[in-house]
């Protein structure tokens, strides 16, 4: 057994607790749901306004009961292939950004690893596209529609997550309350700007959506959960008064 679990002793308390906060802050976000995909619709109407972007809202139907109906919404862009110059300039930058990867002094090495694997995954599409132009099956309509809802899933499962992580140790109501809070808010702020991002990107070209996918995608927000639980371990595990 690892030296950070042996001494871990699984209290009935934190036990009941983490069983009653998984159940309230799911309840909670279930509650709050449609009024999030509205915000969310919201920020997306705003942004293309004042961006001047030529992007449309879909929206996609849920209706889970009579009680929790809900629209997520998503950007609609056009699908449009790359072109040859388009291919050429990202091949060139692929190159050079390679090249330089080498260059870096050797403290930074888990650095140029992480920079040739992003480049790798612009290498298959650079292949793609170029043996296979008109037979790439996604769209950016069912990429941008998928991100959302899988945000919206992931966002959802916060509180079960951190109840079998997180709430099991003796960190107290509060902070234990306050770490789920802010990471399901970050995460409610975060992902429509960051699929926002993506479809600015999208409607001048599809030829990044693998990048866009592999490595900005579901693995970021999934990052920031990783953070925000980071975050709240190393927190001074005591219990409080108000407890």
């Amino acid at each position: 057994m690892h030296r950070a679990m042996a001494k871990f002793v699984l209290e009935p308390l934190n036990l009941v607790l983490s069983v009653l906060l998984v159940a309230l802050f799911s309840f909670v976000w279930l509650i709050f749901l449609p009024r999030v995909c509205r915000g969310w619709q919201y920020i997306f109407q705003v942004a293309t306004k004042w961006l001047g972007l030529n992007l449309e809202i879909g929206l996609q139907e849920h209706h889970l009961s009579s009680f929790l109906q809900f629209a997520i919404p998503y950007p609609r862009v056009e699908d449009v292939g790359p072109d040859a110059r388009t291919w050429w300039l990202t091949a060139a930058v692929v190159v050079t950004v390679f090249v330089i990867s080498w260059l870096l002094p050797k403290k930074m090495l888990p650095l140029a690893y992480l920079i040739r694997a992003v480049l790798l995954v612009q290498v298959s599409a650079l292949l793609y596209f170029a043996l296979a132009p008109g037979r790439f099956p996604h769209t950016p309509d069912s990429y941008l529609e998928g991100l959302m809802s899988y945000g919206l899933a992931l966002i959802s499962l916060v509180p079960l997550v951190f109840g079998l992580t997180y709430y099991i140790f003796n960190f107290g109501l509060i902070r234990k309350s306050l770490l789920t809070a802010m990471a399901m808010a970050h995460l409610s702020l975060f992902l429509p700007l960051q699929v926002l991002l993506q479809a600015i990107i999208l409607q001048k070209t599809v030829f990044f959506m693998p990048v866009l996918y592999i490595v900005f995608g579901m693995p970021l927000d999934v990052l920031v959960i990783i953070a925000f639980y980071s975050w709240g371990m190393s927190w001074p595990a005591k219990k409080e008064r108000n407890l």
